[in-house]
């Protein structure tokens, strides 16, 4: 998944949970929500493996139905 600046449009680079522009210097905060209930997933991680979690009932979470956001 590509994001882009929206300051000067260019791309951003992800990662993790955050997201840089190396045009801007910016560095943005990204958030992972459930594609359910638009609400903020928790991330698991073991064994090198990342997984999403709603809380709010829809379970495990595939990496592909993650909405993510920009929260700045």
């Amino acid at each position: 998944m590509e994001f882009t600046c929206p300051t000067c449009q260019d791309l951003l680079e992800v990662q993790g949970d955050h997201a840089y522009c190396g045009r801007c210097q910016k560095d943005f905060k990204l958030e992972m929500r459930c594609p359910e209930c638009h609400k903020p997933l928790e991330i698991l991680k073991a064994c090198g493996a990342v997984d999403y979690f709603c809380q709010s009932g829809h379970g495990l979470i595939s990496k592909t139905r993650v909405e993510i956001i920009n929260i700045n």
